[in-house]
């Protein structure tokens, strides 16, 4: 009888230290996104106007707790920075970095050269008539230099153009592109440089699966290179669909964006499962459409099959991103909770969509806590 008491005696101390021991590791691992991901590539998100004011703690308090990168969803694009030509506004934008550089964040600046959300006055003369290149060349010129220069050392790297391309690969007919030609791409980038040769400078777009768009995209980032133009990175933005794009499809993208020597980025990542007015698979911010009840089919939540398949879809490109962390630098969200998305109102206002990470409440979804599990798997 002494000698059995014994032997569960011992069995239990095994038990227990396995116990305490397992316990110890799981409490060691890290808990939430940025520090799951540190050693892989920086987890971001986008800042709204609330949150670079200040107003909505509830979210910063989210994004200081998960996030090691933040980018201005609007506040540096060139319809707010300048208004009027030659009449800056920074307001936003040096809360913006002030915020970035108390809470050790990566800062990405976004956007210096875009066709969308720039004003009017770029383009045209006293006469509403198309300026002259060289007029152009010169208010490109002005606004990089002081926004670049304004933030010199502060900002880490740069959207320097966004989305020259349509989805077979040619050239997005653009009023840069219509005044300057291809020029405008590496007239953009040599004028970034020249405001701040440290900072990191990318080229960002959408679909970036699409064979047409990648392939002059890499043709683009090679034969700047090749003028010895930096270009740093290349941004996927990752505006996806329920199914678009394929995760074979994106995968090949990344290795052939990889293959010109840049880094890679997924800079503005959302996944709706909300059905499109039309096969129309883009980012486009000029689509719109009027509002039909039918095209808003979860107003009150998701059902739990659609969530389930949601999830799934979100764990696999983050499982693609994790295999080729050795190429991918930041990936970023488009906003912190389902509430702020942009998602909501475009291509349709006033639909209810759950694109992100964390729902209406700020609560992280099941997908938050996969994504940490497949890190931390992959430092055992």
């Amino acid at each position: 009888m002494k000698k059995s008491l014994n032997i569960l005696t011992l069995c239990l101390v095994v038990f227990v230290a396995t116990f305490s021991c397992s316990a110890k590791l799981t409490m060691n691992e890290p808990a939430t996104l940025k520090d799951a991901l540190a050693d892989k590539f920086y987890i971001g998100t986008a800042m709204n106007t609330g949150q670079i004011n200040g107003t909505d703690t509830a979210s910063l308090r989210v994004m200081k707790e998960q996030f090691s990168a933040v980018v201005a969803e609007n506040c540096m694009k060139s319809e707010v920075i300048q208004p009027e030509e030659g009449k800056f506004d920074f307001t936003l934008a040096d809360k913006f970095v002030d915020f970035a550089e108390k809470n050790k964040l990566y800062a990405t600046g976004h956007v210096l050269i875009w066709h969308s959300q720039a004003p009017k006055w770029f383009f045209v003369d006293a006469d509403g008539k198309d300026v002259s290149p060289e007029v152009l060349k010169q208010r490109m010129i002005k606004h990089i230099s002081t926004l670049v220069g304004r933030y010199k050392g502060r900002i880490k790297g740069w959207d320097v153009v966004n989305e020259a391309f349509e989805d077979d690969g040619s050239w997005r007919k653009s009023k840069f592109y219509e005044i300057l030609g291809e020029d405008y791409i590496k007239l953009a980038f040599e004028y970034a440089h020249d405001a701040d040769p440290d900072a990191e400078l990318y080229y960002n777009d959408y679909s970036m699966a699409h064979p047409g768009r990648r392939d002059a995209v890499v043709k683009m980032v090679n034969n700047l290179k090749q003028q010895g133009i930096k270009v740093d990175g290349i941004g996927m933005q990752g505006h996806m669909t329920m199914n678009f794009p394929t995760c074979d499809a994106y995968e090949k993208s990344i290795l052939a964006f990889a293959s010109t020597g840049a880094k890679v980025m997924i800079t503005e990542m959302d996944m709706t499962v909300l059905p499109p007015p039309e096969s129309y698979q883009g980012a486009d911010v000029g689509k719109n459409y009027q509002f039909d009840s039918k095209m808003n089919p979860y107003p009150n939540g998701l059902p739990d099959s659609v969530a389930t398949a949601l999830h799934d879809r979100y764990a696999a490109f983050f499982r693609l991103f994790l295999k080729h962390s050795d190429k991918i630098s930041r990936v970023t969200v488009w906003g912190v909770s389902d509430a702020q998305s942009w998602r909501n109102n475009w291509p349709m206002r006033g639909r209810t969509d759950y694109p992100l990470l964390f729902d209406r409440k700020l609560r992280p979804k099941p997908i938050v806590k996969t994504i940490i599990s497949q890190a931390n798997a992959m430092k055992k």
